[in-house]
């Protein structure tokens, strides 16, 4: 069976929660990587009320930079970990996190990321995250998996320099129409899923949800990818780096 990568903003659950709930369970995510994840009063338990809201539990991310990823009952979690990204005075802390996970005797590294409305910022903080997840990636002998918002489009810097190193998931394998802001009419897509060379796309970009939930839950739509672990699950940089 395909892994099922999600990432969604759920914009620190300000809007209607039962809707987001009801999203993250029609998502049937192995990994749902998560960005403005609740950060302040009682962050912790709130993370976990979102977890179980999908049947799953928070496998990585701090406080700071408002990241998580959360897993599901058809993966087992090996590892997770978070990361402070590099400061940018006057601009929001960013951060990653990632969870190795491991599926039908196969590892992948998932990482989660919100990148910057700063141009500047945004390119570094994508080189950053990649050399992180690259080196979680060795540690364990994984796949790597990005996935985030981008807060920009796939012909603009901080994209293209992810895409060089990992492949953008939606062109290879489209579902739907790809549009991921704003959730009510969508016109821009910022958020994608970026995956290593040895696992294929069986499809990307469909969500399964009730279309009336999606404007209701946050102001993102969720983004699915379904992978396939091709090969014997080795890492791809052992026989040409790809990051």
């Amino acid at each position: 069976m395909p892994l099922r990568v999600a990432s969604y903003n759920v914009r620190s659950m300000r809007d209607d929660v039962a809707a987001l709930g009801r999203v993250i369970t029609a998502l049937r995510a192995d990994v749902l990587c998560v960005q403005e994840a609740p950060r302040f009063l009682r962050w912790r338990r709130r993370r976990e009320r979102l977890a179980a809201s999908g049947g799953l539990t928070v496998a990585a991310g701090r406080r700071s930079g408002g990241v998580a990823v959360l897993t599901g009952p058809g993966v087992r979690l090996l590892h997770g970990e978070g990361h402070l990204l590099r400061r940018f005075p006057g601009l929001e802390r960013r951060a990653i996190a990632i969870a190795v996970v491991e599926t039908g005797g196969r590892r992948v590294a998932v990482g989660s990321v919100h990148l910057d409305l700063d141009a500047d910022a945004r390119s570094y903080h994508a080189g950053e995250a990649l050399t992180l997840l690259r080196a979680a990636s060795d540690r364990f002998g994984a796949l790597p998996v990005l996935a985030g918002d981008i807060n920009e489009q796939s012909h603009e810097p901080a994209w293209r320099r992810i895409a060089e190193r990992l492949a953008d998931c939606y062109p290879v394998s489209p579902s739907g129409d790809g549009l991921t802001f704003p959730a009510r009419r969508p016109r821009e897509r910022i958020d994608a899923i970026f995956a290593a060379a040895g696992l294929s796309v069986v499809s990307c970009g469909g969500t399964g949800a009730d279309p009336a939930d999606l404007p209701l839950a946050t102001d993102h739509l969720p983004v699915v990818a379904e992978l396939a672990v091709s090969g014997e699950g080795v890492l791809p940089g052992r026989a040409g780096r790809d990051g």
